[in-house]
């Protein structure tokens, strides 16, 4: 694995601070064709709760640092949608990162208490992460951060890596205690995407949205930003080659990017306009589709 976008390391035992990162994933967007379903798995499996709903749709959350909640997944409901293909374009995970280890281990706890089938667990240095999907076949990662220095190089680049995972150790740092509610401070870390080329995907997610490549991996590149090790990932391992997505399929619908601050917004949509893109305009959003047609909606 090739790595990139250097920078210092920060102080040992310092955590990265998504918050002040230039371009961070807000909410995604899924379409499902059992709602009600969908929703309650993703309240038990990580205890979102409701944020608000209608007909149709549901917005769920978890608690934000400093009071209130903050939306990471939202689902809009539609029986008439055909099953999601997992050789087309789209959704490979969703990645909701744990505020801590401990956290982390409490949560495994639950799932194995609850009888959650987890696919896989590994330890990628940079963190510690368990995979399952959800009923309709979208995929899950719950990951746990390391320290930024733990998995920064003496140069300043990201060590990524795959490895067995010591899930004992992990459970045993909840320390025994039970997993209720989302824990304050649970966010959507990254989204990894199935894409029809790496190529292709560079030049979307690199060079019109302006992430970092901070590691490539046969088949995927990872995008980072601030230093990150990866806010977005984009792989072919079971879809390359695959064309545009079809309109009428389950799945992923929209990510949500969101920029540092307007000037950063801004520059993103140059950069669309100078690659020949036009945004669309959603909820006074703008948007722009990846080559695959998936879309990403950008905030400030």
């Amino acid at each position: 694995m090739t790595q990139a976008a250097s920078r210092s390391p920060s102080p040992e035992g310092a955590m990265f601070d998504m918050q002040a990162a230039p371009l961070r994933i807000g909410r995604v967007r899924l379409r499902v064709r059992d709602l009600a379903r969908v929703a309650e798995f993703y309240e038990d499996l990580l205890g979102l709760r409701r944020l608000d709903e209608g007909a149709g749709w549901t917005v769920l959350g978890a608690p934000a640092p400093g009071g209130g909640a903050r939306p990471l997944l939202e689902l809009a409901g539609d029986a008439r949608l055909a099953p999601l293909d997992r050789r087309q374009a789209g959704l490979f995970h969703t990645a909701f990162l744990m505020p801590s280890r401990a956290d982390l281990g409490r949560w495994l706890g639950h799932a194995r208490a609850t009888g959650a089938r987890l696919e896989g667990a590994s330890d990628h240095v940079v963190s510690e992460a368990l995979y399952l999907s959800d009923p309709e076949g979208n995929g899950i990662e719950v990951y746990a951060d390391r320290p930024e220095a733990r998995w920064r190089t003496p140069s300043g680049a990201v060590a990524l890596s795959t490895l067995p995972l010591d899930a004992q150790a992990l459970f045993e740092s909840g320390a025994g205690t039970a997993y209720g509610a989302a824990p304050e401070g649970l966010i959507v870390g990254h989204v990894h995407l199935q894409v029809g080329d790496t190529g292709r995907a560079d030049g979307f997610y690199r060079d019109v949205l302006g992430f970092d490549v901070s590691a490539d991996y046969p088949g995927a590149s990872f995008y980072g930003s601030g230093g990150y090790h990866h806010q977005l990932a984009a792989n072919v391992w079971n879809s390359r080659g695959a064309g545009r997505r079809s309109g009428g399929m389950a799945g992923l619908e929209q990510v949500e990017i969101v920029a540092r601050d307007a000037d950063l917004r801004e520059a993103m949509l140059a950069r669309a306009e100078a690659a020949g893109l036009t945004p669309e305009t959603r909820d006074g959003r703008a948007i722009l589709r990846d080559p695959w047609g998936g879309a990403v909606s950008l905030a400030a």
